[in-house]
């Protein structure tokens, strides 16, 4: 999601210290480790113009379907987690067995504490997972990456199918493989929106509304479960479910680019670099009239990929314009952009825009993590009746994938034509209003948390990527949102002190921990959207100045006549 918003602005960054009116065309690098790990030889990406147009067609709609299928199934936990209870999975860490009725409807401490335990490791994986998935694909391609992730997806299956036959604990590094699978097979398959670069949003978009629509898979096994009274066990369901990862192999064996498709930038570049008409061989060449007939043959090759590359892009003039003037709007709008572009990686980290927005990420990664882990729990004691629990978890595994797939155009339409300090308002305020709604012990209120939660979650994360992007800049942006990422994953694991302070302390209420978060939650961030109004107006007085110092070298007139310079 997050590099859905980043990839659109990232050919049209200019470099500082050159003219302005020159912009150098650059490829956004996926490795969050960046040149900290020795360069790799690698073959150059292939341009969309010399695959043909089906074949493109073809590897989109297998990448939607398989991120479909994939990309982010373990966060259908809420789904899943009624079924592992009814088949008595950790039920022997209960102390006392008759505490779980017969139909398994309600579990024990220690049991809720296991299978959260296993959501929260998966969690934190998928996150932390981006440092690898980044430098994978930077140096040995998409194709690597699909098989890598179609493995850990089959693994995870697999442990999953038999874990209840395992003598040892399968189910938790059964869902953590599944976890590391789906950012393998995303991530991977971003670079495919420059198959058809006139379309890379819609390309993109519907890769994120698979992303966010593959929570859905749970929910739909749940519902084959109960259909088949039980019967259509998780061993048999994980099972056909390795059609998926043996689906992903054949595709990326013989379907799927072993190499990523040239950016935007890179194509233009190629277009417009008249130096590939000489050869350094051409010294060896004595003979002038032979030297001229190469010249021209590739010459006559080049403007022939011109034609394909225009044909591909569209039209140079007034449409590129457009695009050029929309992007320099949006930079305007956003208040803050460039604010700390140029720095080194150390110094971006070291300043409080990285530390807020750091610390922010990582309150707002816990609450939606524990939210989703124990919404079923979390509205039994709320609402002290487990029918209308169960109702409630219900809505909210329909609600989760599609709100995901509802937010997509309205997240555009915000982050493109609001500013920064906008955005993480709006962020705090929506956090705030879910906070408080998590508290109340009415119906009404637990739909109303679920409809802004379903909203929120991926504007967050979204504007999270966003920000980072027009604060840190492109040469950075692998390294120091990887890092946010990566640390909000890691901290994650705090939710299982959460459920063990919710359970032991609390006798399984919910709100003294639910008023904790919020009161941190708020706390960061005010502090950063206080901080951010005061550096944009800071911004914003600096780039008046900058601009009536300008008005003050123009030859002005004097009384008499003559011309000075003012």
């Amino acid at each position: 999601m997050s590099l859905h918003r980043v990839s659109s602005m990232s050919s049209h960054e200019h470099v500082r210290g050159s003219s302005p009116a020159r912009s150098e065309h650059r490829k956004m690098s996926f490795n969050p480790v960046g040149t900290w790990v020795p360069p790799a030889a690698k073959e150059e990406p292939v341009g969309a113009f010399e695959v043909s147009k089906t074949r493109r067609l073809v590897q989109v709609a297998a990448a939607v379907v398989y991120c479909l299928f994939a990309a982010g199934v373990v966060f259908g936990y809420a789904a899943i987690k009624p079924v592992l209870v009814d088949e008595g999975v950790y039920g022997e860490f209960c102390a006392d067995v008759s505490s779980i009725n017969a139909e398994a409807t309600t579990t024990c401490y220690e049991q809720e504490l296991r299978l959260n335990l296993m959501f929260t490791t998966a969690a934190v994986a998928t996150n932390v997972c981006a440092l690898p998935v980044g430098t994978l694909l930077d140096r040995y391609g998409p194709r690597v990456c699909g098989l890598i992730g179609s493995c850990f997806l089959a693994i995870g299956a697999i442990f999953f199918s038999f874990a209840s036959q395992l003598p040892f604990d399968g189910y938790i590094p059964g869902y953590l493989f599944l976890a590391l699978g789906g950012p393998f097979v995303f991530i991977s398959s971003f670079q495919l929106s420059n198959t058809f670069p006139r379309h890379s949003g819609l390309i993109l978009a519907l890769l994120t509304g698979a992303f966010d629509s593959s929570s859905a898979i749970f929910l739909f096994y749940r519902l084959l479960y109960t259909a088949s009274k039980h019967t259509f066990t998780p061993h048999r369901f994980f099972l056909v479910y390795l059609i998926v990862p043996i689906c992903i192999s054949i595709a990326q064996t013989f379907l799927m680019p072993k190499n990523s498709y040239k950016t935007v930038g890179e194509l233009v570049a190629q277009a417009e670099d008249p130096s590939n008409d000489v050869h350094p061989i051409d010294q060896h060449v004595s003979d002038e009239g032979r030297l001229a007939r190469l010249r021209e043959e590739r010459r006559q090759h080049r403007e022939s990929v011109v034609s394909e590359i225009t044909s591909l892009l569209g039209r140079k003039g007034e449409e590129g314009d457009k695009q050029t003037q929309a992007e320099e709007r949006k930079k305007q709008i956003s208040g803050v952009w460039g604010v700390l572009h140029g720095r080194s990686a150390f110094q971006q980290i070291k300043s409080l825009w990285f530390i807020l927005i750091t610390l922010f990420t990582v309150i707002q990664m816990v609450r939606i993590n524990y939210f989703v882990a124990t919404i079923r729990t979390q509205y039994e004691h709320l609402l002290s009746d487990h029918q209308k629990a169960v109702q409630v978890n219900n809505i909210f595994d329909v609600a989760l994938p599609l709100g995901g797939v509802i937010a997509i155009p309205m997240i555009g339409l915000v982050l493109d034509n609001t500013s920064t300090l906008f955005v993480l308002t709006l962020l705090v305020s929506v956090a705030t209003a879910i906070g408080i709604l998590g508290v109340l012990p009415y119906l009404w209120a637990a739909y109303a948390n679920i409809a802004l939660f379903v909203l929120y979650r991926p504007l967050y994360y979204t504007a999270v990527s966003d920000y980072a992007a027009k604060v840190f800049g492109f040469h950075t942006f692998g390294k120091v949102y990887g890092l946010i990422i990566c640390l909000a994953g890691i901290l994650n694991f705090f939710q299982s002190a959460l459920d063990a302070l919710t359970h032991k302390n609390f006798g399984g209420d919910p709100i003294p921990v639910n008023v904790m978060l919020l009161v941190m939650a708020l706390a960061v961030g005010v502090a950063l959207v206080g901080f951010v109004w005061y550096k944009s107006r800071k911004l914003g007085r600096d780039r008046l100045e900058d601009e009536a110092e300008g008005a003050r070298e123009t030859l002005m007139p004097e009384p008499n006549g003559e011309v000075a310079d003012r």
